[in-house]
């Protein structure tokens, strides 16, 4: 997936972590009686006092009593003037839900933490100004963050904080839209539009607080949120899974064994796309769309190696009779990294890693981390726990020695993603672009276990189209499953990885034509046309064009499939339609 990307301002910025949104934090009083589901109730002033802009105000009072800040009370009125009571509770009911808590209940929540799938929401810049005990504090937001991406995310505050409520604090980004989605599609089977199956029986707190008008006119103006999410948004049709293993995993081939292609899609040629699962909303319904409907295949690389990789792939390829590669990769960290156990806590409970990032974590993080366990004899407290943990998780962070944690090394990342040994290493590549390369690549087991179909289907060998190659993870992933590679056409604008990607075949003594190209964008008609009437058309049009206005760590340009490096993904289109053009006219 690293594709024709352009240089990137800030290298720590990690474009292909593990696919979460983030928010930017909104600043609000923390004063506020109203209860959300998931949050308890909190004492809150009935005494109203007179504030600018609502002097003598019965409005102003009245939802003072009803147990909202002053503050807040204030800010709602000023936007929306004191005639407009609806607007002004919804906008209140925003706010309150919005509102962090105090440390000591974030910290108290906390204290029965579980592992999870990895919540990347946090800035990836080591910020050094801070100290040991305001980084600790720093970390016990997920919810918070989660709660605020969901609404982000376009999700109402209801659906996100009673999701939140439902699966837990500890839930991933990832698990949360599962599950509003799941809700949302039973609502959608409705036709009388039912009860939403996100909602539960409202707790008695809050009906209490809401007892009367004012709760009634919140109830129906949610309602008709709802309503008009589920009959209008075309671009919510496409679900994550839940888990996330596609059309079958190795440990369970057979979940599903018919689809049904349409006939525009109907290979050969076969084509396989794939990019992050977590895309904004309504990506994923557009990708298909353009790729002749053909349903998306959600799949996470947690189920075929020891590190969690969320990722969507559109293909036309069977899916029966797919195979694992063999042997079997290891599935659980100290299966892979066996040294890491004498030093591994009994606190830190992960079996898996998260997604394998572009980027690592600074020797000062790392040293900081040192500093706060040593500060402990024996096991640290929960918050001191859950900083360690929540930084070991973002950074995919190892045990190495006692109260010491290390990013991994290049070449354990290239094996847990079915890499061969030293694949990145050498030619001049810095570590730093090693890295690089690897965070945008393919996971070789997983990508192998869906082109195994292709091994009995062409036994003599078979052309390939790689757009946006990358490291050439499709290249490798064939190979491993000893199917010959004739003619291979890789696009790349990397020069690094059009070398890493020509070592390889030197190195692994193909006997096929390896032709490399620059750029997506000049291949055109014509080209494709001179190079198809040499060895006779393609067989697999692979790629996976950037998802750097897709991924959630991009907060500063993630702007879907419009932005300028994921806007990439039309040429893929452009030229697989264009691939199936000429063929279908060679064949009359």
């Amino acid at each position: 997936m690293n594709g024709n990307t352009s240089d990137l301002e800030d290298e720590n910025i990690d474009w292909d972590s593990e696919d979460e949104r983030e928010i930017d934090n909104i600043p609000l009083s923390s004063n506020s009686s109203l209860t959300v589901p998931g949050r308890e109730a909190t004492t809150g002033s009935a005494e109203a006092s007179l504030s600018a802009g609502s002097s003598n105000s019965k409005l102003f009072d009245h939802f003072v009593g009803m147990g909202f800040s002053e503050k807040m009370v204030s800010k709602a009125m000023q936007e929306h003037g004191e005639e407009n009571a609806d607007s002004i509770l919804e906008t209140l009911l925003t706010y309150s839900a919005l509102e962090e808590p105090p440390l000591e209940q974030r910290i108290e929540s906390d204290q029965f933490s579980t592992d999870n799938d990895g919540s990347f929401v946090d800035d990836f810049s080591d910020i050094d100004s801070f100290s040991d005990n305001e980084e600790i504090t720093n970390s016990i937001s997920g919810e918070q963050n989660n709660l605020k991406s969901l609404v982000k995310m376009g999700y109402t505050v209801q659906e996100a904080s009673i999701a939140i409520e439902r699966c837990g604090l500890d839930s991933s980004l990832a698990e949360l839209t599962d599950f509003i989605c799941a809700a949302q599609m039973a609502k959608a089977a409705d036709a009388h539009l039912a009860e939403f199956d996100l909602e539960e029986k409202p707790r008695p707190n809050i009906l209490k607080k809401r007892r009367g008008n004012d709760y009634e006119i919140w109830k129906k103006k949610k309602q008709r949120g709802l309503e008009s999410r589920v009959l209008t948004e075309d671009d919510e049709t496409i679900r994550l899974p839940n888990p996330m293993i596609g059309f079958g995993v190795p440990t369970d081939p057979c979940l599903t064994i018919r689809r049904t292609i349409p006939d525009a899609a109907i290979g050969p040629p076969y084509f396989y796309y794939e990019n992050v699962a977590l895309a904004p909303k309504g990506v994923w319904n557009t990708i298909s769309r353009f790729l002749y409907d053909v349903e998306p295949e959600f799949v996470d690389s947690k189920y075929f190696c020891a590190a969690a990789r969320k990722r969507g792939y559109i293909h036309n390829l069977p899916i029966e009779n797919r195979y694992p590669l063999l042997p079997l990769p290891p599935q659980t960290i100290h299966e892979a990294l066996p040294l890491t156990r004498r030093w591994w806590p009994s606190w830190d409970t992960r079996t898996q890693l998260n997604c394998l990032q572009t980027c690592i974590a600074s020797a000062k993080l790392t040293e900081r981390i040192r500093k706060a366990l040593e500060k402990h004899d024996g096991v640290p407290p929960l918050h001191v726990q859950k900083y360690v943990l929540d930084e070991c998780r973002k950074w995919n962070l190892v045990w190495v020695g006692r109260n010491k944690v290390a990013p991994l090394e290049p070449d354990e990342v290239e094996m847990l993603l079915g890499f061969p040994r030293n694949h990145t290493r050498g030619g001049g590549i810095s570590r730093t672009d090693r890295y690089k390369s690897l965070g945008n690549s393919f996971q070789v087991d997983t990508v192998a276990y869906h082109l195994s179909v292709l091994k009995d289907m062409y036994p003599g060998g078979i052309n390939l189209l790689s757009l946006f190659t990358g490291i050439g993870g499709a290249e490798v992933a064939l190979h491993r499953l000893g199917i010959p590679l004739k003619n291979v056409v890789s696009v790349e604008i990397s020069e690094v990885n059009r070398n890493i990607v020509r070592s390889w075949w030197e190195q692994t003594n193909q006997r096929g034509n390896l032709v490399d190209l620059a750029d997506v964008q000049q291949l055109n008609g014509d080209c494709l046309e001179k190079l198809m009437n040499s060895f006779g058309g393609f067989d697999l049009v692979v790629g996976g064009s950037p998802c750097n206005n897709l991924a959630g760590s991009n907060r500063h340009h993630r702007d879907g499939l419009e932005g300028k490096e994921s806007s990439l993904f039309y040429d893929y289109f452009r030229i697989l339609d264009l691939v199936k053009c000429i063929m279908t006219r060679n064949e009359d």
